[in-house]
């Protein structure tokens, strides 16, 4: 059950962060690009809850770490995937 915990953390560390960029952009909302981040942050949750899933306990601060990580991971691949785009413009 804890391992659920994790998962939904992580998955909400991206949501969190999809949203805080979209409102740091000042650009209309777009349903298509935040679907993008939910992918992305559904992967980190599963992932990450998957990695934890060997874990003998789990503390609060290993839901802290995998909210951290699910922010991490979805902001990661949108600096990768724009990186990308740029590069090839």
């Amino acid at each position: 059950m804890n391992v659920i915990f994790i998962g939904i953390s992580a998955f909400i560390g991206g949501i969190v962060v999809a949203l805080l960029g979209w409102l740091d952009s000042g650009e209309a909302f777009e349903i298509r690009k935040f679907s993008a981040s939910i992918v992305r942050a559904l992967i980190a949750g599963v992932g990450i809850a998957a990695a934890y899933s060997y874990a003998n306990s789990i503390t609060t601060l290993d839901i802290v770490i995998s909210f951290l990580a699910g922010a991490g991971f979805d902001a990661g691949i949108n600096r990768i995937s724009g990186a990308i785009k740029a590069g090839l413009k």
